[in-house]
């Protein structure tokens, strides 16, 4: 077991500090976070993996849908205006379902925000994700954080430009992969990398690649915490989807103030001494360059690196983890009134332990009843309602489409044998990638006959069409009664079209004109 005195300080200095804001236009100071370990690092090595390995290979899963469409997985076929998931096909005018998704990711983000603070931007967020995996890049051609900060202020070498040569070239082999790998969710992957390699790629397929080739390099490499601090909104947003419950990263200074790196003299002494120990092992780890000790502040994204930090130093001195951790502020506050007495003097850790040295009964601990609130059933609800309402309209919306258009001018004809006729434009939509033979039935209008444009077939009041697959099918349709059977000026029927394989069917009710009083 480690004396304090024999726990390294780290010469870290919190870039980001609330206590001294730096100026908007101030210049930036480097930040040289120290690697970390522990859960948290852990568990971000984990995501980290999952989102890059969904993002780079998902372009290149295959999905079966028949000869008749892409074979690719997940497409955004702009070219013919369709959206391919899986199994799920998606229509132009079906883009209420994008809107639902971006409506349930919106609720969601409130939901983890509610709950577990900013999760999403510790984690999972792609300015996050880029930036941990540059910093891998950077850690192993440059070292950890004392050897890049020797760098860093180090003339210049040629064994400083080979690293920092080596290190930007392999950022923008990254970023190149990242853009290129952007491209591929929009055409067939194996066709547009071959076209890419070639040199016969359309334009627009290399000016993508150089955008955010260029993005993800700035924003990735060279930009890293400006972007959460001054280009991204949520920071600014989040305060709102907060309570007192919603878990954040907190340290707990009822239990580390005050602070000492010589406790056995101060203890001695009679002062009054924290777990703390004033190390900065937490600043040295943040990459947004903040002391958490300062309390909560914009910067920080919860990545809970200062926790696996704290940790660790917690279990060199053989005391309890928790120094830092995630909290809630109500259980903030009800521990530091414990430890200032109810607020009435300063933090006396004696106040929040035993004579024994553990932890007296009355502190509050978090526990995973605390974020199922009011508030997080809600969200919970509905995040749960719309993600159910698309489930049900996809799981039963019709693959067959039917719409059909009046001509204005002339609104009718009278033939030479005294019969009225009107024109319509008809649409017939498969919007399945298969083949089909539609039939396209008149109901209703006595004595009513129709004939299609193209079809070499005698009038009839039905007709077979065939439909190719995922295509929209134009018909010119002229429809004849007698006047003899002609009763009103406006008479309504029905055009209905009906698959007889799937036995699918769809309706439209049309208007017939003719002159008034049969003129």
């Amino acid at each position: 077991m480690l004396d304090q005195t024999q726990v390294e300080r780290l010469e870290a200095e919190a870039v980001n500090s609330a206590k001294t804001r730096q100026p908007l236009y101030a210049a930036r100071k480097k930040i040289f976070p120290k690697r970390a370990s522990g859960r948290f690092r852990q568990f971000k090595w984990l995501v980290m993996a999952i989102t890059l390995g969904i993002y780079y290979l998902t372009p290149w899963l295959r999905w079966d849908r028949g000869p008749f469409a892409p074979d690719q997985a997940v497409l955004i076929d702009l070219a013919n205006r369709r959206f391919y998931f899986f199994f799920v096909e998606i229509w132009p005018q079906e883009f209420y379902y994008v809107a639902g998704l971006l409506m349930m990711a919106g609720v969601g983000l409130f939901l983890i925000t509610s709950t577990v603070g900013r999760a999403w931007c510790g984690y999972t967020c792609p300015q996050t994700v880029w930036v941990d995996l540059f910093l891998v890049v950077e850690r192993a051609i440059e070292g950890d954080r004392n050897a890049r900060i020797k760098l860093d202020a180090a003339p210049w070498s040629a064994r400083k430009l080979f690293l920092r040569a080596s290190k930007h070239i392999i950022w923008l082999v990254i970023a190149v992969a990242t853009g290129g790998a952007w491209i591929f969710y929009f055409a067939d992957a194996p066709t547009l990398l071959s076209e890419v390699v070639t040199g016969t790629a359309a334009p627009v397929a290399y000016v993508t690649i150089l955008v955010l080739t260029g993005t993800t390099y700035v924003f990735g490499g060279l930009m890293r915490e400006q972007v959460c601090t001054y280009m991204c909104p949520w920071p600014r947003i989040q305060a709102a989807m907060l309570d007192e419950n919603s878990l954040t990263v907190t340290y707990n200074d009822w239990r580390g103030e005050p602070r000492s790196r010589h406790a056995k003299k101060a203890t001695a002494a009679g002062q009054s001494v924290g777990d703390c120990v004033d190390c900065n092992a937490c600043v040295a780890v943040c990459p947004m360059g903040i002391d958490i000790r300062d309390g909560q502040q914009l910067e920080c994204i919860t990545c809970a690196l200062c926790i696996d930090a704290c940790d660790g130093v917690m279990d060199k001195l053989g005391r309890e983890r928790g120094l830092i951790s995630y909290a809630t502020l109500s259980d903030y506050n009800a521990n530091m009134a414990l430890a200032t007495a109810g607020g009435s003097g300063p933090v006396n850790p004696a106040l929040v332990r035993t004579a024994s040295g553990a932890f007296v009964d009355g502190l509050a601990h978090f526990h995973l009843g605390k974020i199922f609130r009011l508030r997080t059933y809600i969200y919970l609800a509905v995040w749960s309602a719309i993600g159910l309402a698309l489930l049900y309209s996809l799981l039963t919306r019709e693959r067959l489409e039917l719409s059909v258009l009046h001509d204005r001018n002339p609104q009718f004809v009278t033939l030479s044998d005294g019969s009225i006729r009107n024109g319509y434009t008809i649409k017939l939509l498969n919007m399945i990638p298969e083949p089909r033979t539609i039939e396209v039935t008149l109901e209703g209008l006595e004595g009513g006959e129709m004939s299609i444009v193209g079809v070499d077939q005698p009038p009839s009041r039905s007709f077979a069409i065939p439909v190719e697959p995922d295509r929209l099918k134009m018909l010119k349709v002229f429809v004849r009664q007698p006047a003899d059977r002609i009763k009103d000026p406006v008479q309504s029927f029905e055009f209905r079209i009906q698959d007889k394989a799937s036995a699918e069917s769809a309706e439209y009710t049309a208007s017939f004109n003719a002159p008034e009083n049969g003129k």
